[in-house]
């Protein structure tokens, strides 16, 4: 499609059906300015992805985005939390710099977004292996599957790992 037509519909969902979206987050987060700043959110991905003059339920997609958006800020927010609260254990002598509490939140961020978009069994073996320290056998009886199953979904997260890693 043509910028032109683009921009128009655009246009028209932004027009037609921001006051009602800022409404509707409004509810789910009791805070206003946290549901205008996803409505500008959930507008501009819409825009980004260049489809809003092929949106046949409008309401239902901005809706969709707006959750996931939600969602988004909510997993941000708690794992920011438990960064935070280890750092507060954590004594003076070791304490580190906003930047490189930026930098590990953000890496934490990626580590959670690479999680969430591997299947669940393939995560539930990454985190059975790497943070539970369960062997592939004790993995493979918990989860009741072969053992060469449990390394075929180890490799797919590990590989995913290192994907993440060289970006």
């Amino acid at each position: 499609m043509s910028d032109l037509v683009h921009h128009a519909a655009m246009h028209t969902l932004y027009e037609e059906h921001h006051g009602w979206l800022k409404g509707w987050l409004r509810k789910r987060m009791n805070c206003s300015e946290q549901a205008a700043d996803l409505v500008q959110d959930t507008f501009l991905r819409v825009l980004t992805q260049r489809r809003a003059e092929v949106v046949r339920e409008p309401r239902a997609y901005l809706s969709r985005v707006a959750r996931g958006l939600m969602i988004d800020m909510f997993r941000r927010r708690s794992l920011e939390q438990a960064y935070l609260e280890t750092l507060a254990a954590i004594p003076e002598a070791l304490d580190i710099s906003p930047e490189e509490r930026l930098l590990i939140i953000e890496s934490l961020l990626e580590v959670d977004q690479m999680l969430d978009a591997l299947g669940k069994r393939t995560r539930d073996v990454f985190l059975m292996a790497h943070l539970d320290g369960l062997s592939y056998v004790e993995i493979s009886k918990r989860l009741q599957i072969s053992v060469n199953t449990v390394r075929k979904h180890a490799v797919r997260a590990l590989t995913q790992c290192l994907l993440l890693m060289e970006d």
